[in-house]
């Protein structure tokens, strides 16, 4: 079957938005605590998020501006102080999540209107989010403008995980003791990661000899 194709260099944003954001699933979520310079608190979670690298240790986050073209209470406080912490999401704090979605203004601390409770970083001013399973003290390391989005690249400098999700000698983290959830498609939708699959990744070594060895 011929699959359907969109010509993206003529569809609108919105049409791209929907396509894209209803197919590249599931995507982790990064709750974000920033701090704007005069000491406001903001939580918000973003699903444009992932890992980079680790040498520089760098997690890259999407931020979408509002429709006037400004930027969001999150990325002006990153692109301010140059300072936020990245929360993983854990299903118990689904609810205050979502929350702090909400489009409250840039005076609104969400965290104290949520009801979260923080722990004070190590390294940098804006506070960890102290139910989260794991929080990533990051610094920034690049901003890209890019049309209507602000790319953010953060080194992260302090990794908080849970005391009883990891051992320090070994570095194991339980990782599906950690009852992540995803974002997924429009509506509202996320994602337990209760039902999973695991393959080995396969080596030439091995499957070159087995291919070959009968011949």
């Amino acid at each position: 079957m011929t699959p359907m194709q969109f010509d993206f260099t003529n569809l609108d944003a919105p049409s791209r938005y929907k396509l894209m954001a209803a197919t590249i699933t599931p995507r982790p979520i990064a709750w974000l605590t920033t701090q704007s310079p005069q000491g406001v608190r903001n939580a918000a979670p973003y699903s444009f998020f992932n890992m980079m690298g680790a040498a520089p240790p760098l997690v890259a986050i999407g931020l979408m501006r509002r429709p006037d073209g400004t930027h969001k209470d999150s990325a002006h406080n990153i692109l301010t102080t140059r300072e936020f912490v990245v929360n993983l999401v854990a299903e118990h704090d689904a609810a205050a999540m979502n929350f702090t979605c909400i489009d409250a203004p840039p005076d609104c601390d969400e965290l104290a209107a949520a009801g979260v409770a923080v722990a004070a970083s190590t390294a940098i001013a804006p506070p960890r989010i102290a139910s989260a399973p794991v929080s990533m003290e990051c610094r920034l390391f690049q901003a890209i403008e890019a049309g209507t989005s602000t790319i953010v690249l953060g080194e992260v400098v302090r990794f908080h995980v849970r005391d009883d999700l990891v051992d320090p000698t070994r570095l194991h983290v339980d990782t599906l003791a950690m009852n992540l959830i995803a974002r997924m498609h429009g509506g509202g939708w996320y994602a337990r990661s209760t039902d999973l699959l695991q393959l080995e990744r396969p080596t030439w070594a091995e499957w070159h000899g087995a291919l070959h060895a009968d011949g």
